[in-house]
């Protein structure tokens, strides 16, 4: 059920039996030519939809801006930052606290989403509830190893398929990622911002864009390339990750409250 389209008795009878909550959250921010700046907000949404027709758990309006900070200089990116995107979930879980709900499930698009998850979780523990953090595209790669993949590759661009295949500019499909070693030879790319040097993978935050113009990056996905997704494989990984979660959200209901430490 969408606590948006419930009035508050509905609500308030639906906290008599039940005190969790479903957070769907994205990001709006490029990812490659052939998809749309909205794509980690379109798959949680439609995971949200299809858990909504296997059970009754609460799902709260989404949140469609996260923190991008590596992405933000690609026109249309808007990017929260860690600290934005920790405030305003505190806000958003506070509020359905106060109300009754304990335990919370984010339902996580983006993974530069996860350090702000990690602190509001934190936050939520020491008042007597609990978080679980759902990274979707994390979970079916679980589920099924031959859907794993990176940013813009075949696992998220199966999955737009599945919701609206009109989402996809196939005529870019084929376009590299296009990765170029910005700061030097002698530290070529090695994944996402990272750059290996003698074996060593490390990290130096800089802007995408300085790495690649298209902005679809797979990284340690190897073969995850756009031009493998189709419409029956998001299908079939999207009705498995909700499958997941239905049956989560029952253990995860059931789960002892910590004592609240405030």
């Amino acid at each position: 059920m969408f606590l948006s389209d419930l009035n508050y008795r509905q609500v308030e009878d639906y906290l008599k039996t039940s005190d969790t909550v479903i957070i769907p959250l994205g990001s709006l921010e490029n990812h490659g030519l052939h998809m749309p700046l909205g794509t980690d907000t379109i798959v949680p949404d439609r995971i949200a939809q299809l858990v909504n027709d296997r059970c009754d758990v609460m799902i709260a309006p989404s949140v469609n801006y996260g923190a991008t900070d590596d992405l933000a200089t690609f026109a249309g990116t808007v990017n929260l930052g860690t600290e934005g995107l920790t405030q305003l979930l505190k806000l958003i879980c506070d509020g359905l606290y106060s109300h009754g709900f304990r335990h919370f499930m984010i339902l996580n698009g983006h993974g530069g989403n996860n350090a702000a998850i990690q602190t509001v979780g934190f936050h939520l523990y020491r008042k007597g509830a609990l978080l679980a953090n759902l990274n979707w595209w994390l979970m079916a790669g679980q589920i099924n190893p031959d859907w794993a993949g990176g940013h813009g590759g075949g696992e998220e661009t199966a999955a737009v398929m599945a919701v609206n295949p009109d989402l996809i500019k196939t005529e870019y499909l084929t376009l590299p990622e296009g990765i170029r070693n910005d700061l030097g030879d002698n530290l070529p790319y090695g994944a996402w911002t990272n750059v290996n040097y003698k074996g060593v993978s490390v990290t130096i935050p800089r802007d995408i864009k300085d790495i690649t113009d298209n902005g679809w990056l797979v990284h340690s996905f190897k073969g995850d390339v756009p031009t493998r997704a189709d419409e029956k494989w998001g299908r079939e990984m999207l009705e498995a990750v909700a499958d997941y979660i239905s049956d989560f959200s029952a253990q995860f209901a059931a789960a002892p409250l910590p004592k609240n430490k405030d």
